[in-house]
């Protein structure tokens, strides 16, 4: 027989019980799964983007966190849930609904809203409005945006006007959820913002 055949196998053996032997030593035989977050306990919840996007991101998470919380369950399952097969049931809907204004509510109380005019120019970049609309809002003081818009109004608006179910019924990914809720409520925060912005002029 081969010496090779023979010691390359020891070899393997050996390798691998030194790996499991760190392993153990290191307490990675007392493994325990991590359990997931209670949906109900509040935290903190930070976005990678900025502007509209970080908003509608750190709304996202929290409304699910909420409507996890009135439906008994965790984030991920809520997730996995909606992701499957058929259309969420009312009382998915209802939940997310109540869930995402909730945490508009929360945001709010805790002063991680920003005011309305840190949002002005970024909704307005990609507005369909002649430029010397855009220059005229640009020039309102900010006083003036903050006093005629409210970033929590302007949220409630977007998520009461939602069509919640039609968002989620084209989604099967787990993954797609959260981008494709907060794709939605941000480009409904810019055109809301837009619109009310059109008004005070």
């Amino acid at each position: 027989m081969n010496r090779r055949a023979i010691l390359l196998p020891a070899i393997a053996t050996a390798l691998v019980c030194g790996v499991l032997g760190v392993q153990v030593a290191n307490g990675g035989g007392d493994f325990t799964p991590v359990r997931a977050a209670n949906p109900c306990a509040a935290r903190k919840v930070t976005s990678v983007s900025t502007g509209i996007e970080g908003l509608g991101e750190r709304l996202v998470l929290l409304g699910l966190d909420g409507a996890a919380c009135r439906l008994g369950t965790t984030r991920d399952a809520l997730i996995v849930e909606l992701a499957g097969a058929g259309p969420p049931t009312n009382a998915q809907v209802a939940a997310l609904r109540a869930g995402l204004l909730g945490a508009v509510a929360r945001m709010k109380a805790d002063g991680t809203l920003p005011p309305a005019s840190d949002l002005t120019d970024e909704a307005l970049d990609g507005a369909d409005l002649p430029g010397f609309v855009k220059a005229i809002i640009r020039a309102l003081p900010d006083s003036v945006v903050n006093s005629a818009l409210k970033t929590d109004d302007v949220l409630r608006r977007t998520i009461n006007k939602l069509d919640l179910r039609a968002l989620l019924a084209n989604v099967d990914d787990p993954d797609a959820i959260t981008r494709q809720i907060n794709g939605a409520v941000t480009q409904a925060v810019k055109e809301s913002l837009v619109a009310r912005l059109r008004d005070l002029l």
